[in-house]
């Protein structure tokens, strides 16, 4: 099942760097490892925003619950979630 999902971060300013520097770290290891798992098919960057448009590759709507709520920096994030299907004008 695909998904696009947009999450936009809010990391309180408040918060402590090196717990900052921790989390986002535990993000970057945790992604990359869906990444090369295949579940996390695609991430691009929004210009400008502390946001990123991601494609994810999974199972089931758990799967992908249980991928979104175990993100190091899901306390901090919005996040949007449509699913896709198969357009018949693609090649």
């Amino acid at each position: 099942m695909l998904f696009a999902v947009r999450m936009d971060v809010d990391i309180p300013r408040d918060l402590d760097p090196a717990s900052r520097d921790e989390t986002v770290a535990r993000e970057r290891e945790y992604s990359q490892q869906l990444q090369r798992a295949g579940e996390w098919r695609h991430i691009w960057r929004v210009v400008g925003q502390y946001s990123n448009v991601s494609v994810f590759d999974v199972a089931s709507n758990e799967r992908l619950h249980e991928i979104l709520w175990g993100l190091p920096l899901f306390p901090y994030m919005s996040i949007e979630v449509t699913p896709l299907a198969t357009h018949p004008s693609a090649i």
